[in-house]
């Protein structure tokens, strides 16, 4: 079994969270950190060393494409929100909430 669980009892080892990128070093029996949710991979260093240059090349090629999506999402909110400040003005019926004529019209033959 190569994944645990916060809260659970473990062996000596090394174990990582890579959510968090916490690594845990257990000397003899230990309990792991965390809640139920929090999972742990136990995996001897030098396996996560010789994995970090082919993370590290994934970012660096992915790059680019995390940046333009960033750009597109960014353009297409600043539309949408054009858009949206563009029809809320010409649906408008002209309310005025400041505006009351709750007393009716005066009529022409009162006197001031």
């Amino acid at each position: 079994m190569l994944t645990y669980k916060g809260g659970q009892e473990v062996g000596k080892g090394t174990y990582w969270d890579l959510v968090s990128g916490r690594r845990v070093d257990v000397f003899s029996d230990a309990i792991l950190a965390g809640t139920g949710k929090t999972t742990y991979l136990k995996m001897p260093s030098a396996v996560m060393l010789a994995v970090s240059p082919v993370i590290g090349l994934l970012y660096a090629v992915l790059m680019p494409f995390i940046g333009l999506t960033t750009v597109a999402v960014l353009a297409g909110r600043t539309a949408i929100d054009g858009l949206y400040t563009v029809a809320a003005k010409s649906i408008s019926f002209g309310w005025r909430p400041g505006h009351a004529f709750l007393a009716g019209k005066r009529k022409k033959n009162e006197k001031k």
